[in-house]
């Protein structure tokens, strides 16, 4: 066993990336208040295709250096865009044919391992603010709420962390992937 080169990795382009086919599941990053959470979001979102990512409120947009620092050049593959109204959004993205999913604790909600994404259907999947979460109005909007589970004592993920733990469970469910050992 050994470390794959940068060449054996075969890395896509920025234009390979942008006219690669993507994952039907885009992200609402609302309220965030950390610039390496956004960095992270966007890189994680580069890694597993995921189609465009919605940035909201107070959440920081690139250019901006400490975005950069985690993101390594993510912003410029990942599709984003603005809104400094995410109620509007949701509403824009509702009539588009989206279901909206918010990612939160709350009653009612359904758990990630539970949750099973259609291939055919489109997701927005949105993420609130590191200290208040989702916001209500938000949550009143959204055809359903999916939550992570969780069985320590903090009952609390990074929202970044959050965000690669659902970017992966969509990929997979979606692409039918099987995680096998190698060993």
């Amino acid at each position: 066993m050994k470390k794959l080169s940068m060449e054996e990795l075969q890395r896509k382009s920025v234009v390979e990336f942008k006219e690669a086919k993507k994952s039907k599941l885009r992200l609402v990053l609302d309220d965030i208040r950390s610039m390496s959470n956004i960095g992270s979001v966007f890189r994680t979102s580069d890694a597993f295709l995921v189609e465009k990512i919605h940035l909201c409120g107070i959440t920081a947009q690139p250019p901006h250096r400490e975005i950069e620092k985690t993101a390594i050049g993510a912003t410029e593959s990942v599709a984003w865009s603005y809104h400094e109204n995410v109620l509007e959004l949701i509403k824009e993205l509702k009539s588009e044919g989206f279901i909206i999913l918010s990612l939160e604790q709350a009653d009612k909600s359904v758990m990630l391992n539970e949750f099973l994404p259609k291939a055919e259907e489109k997701y927005a999947v949105v993420l609130g603010n590191e200290v208040f979460g989702v916001n209500e109005e938000i949550i009143a909007l959204s055809d359903q709420v999916i939550e992570i589970p969780q069985y320590g004592t903090k009952h609390s993920l990074n929202v970044s962390v959050s965000a690669g733990i659902l970017i992966w469970d969509f990929y997979s469910k979606i692409n039918g992937k099987v995680l096998e050992s190698p060993l």
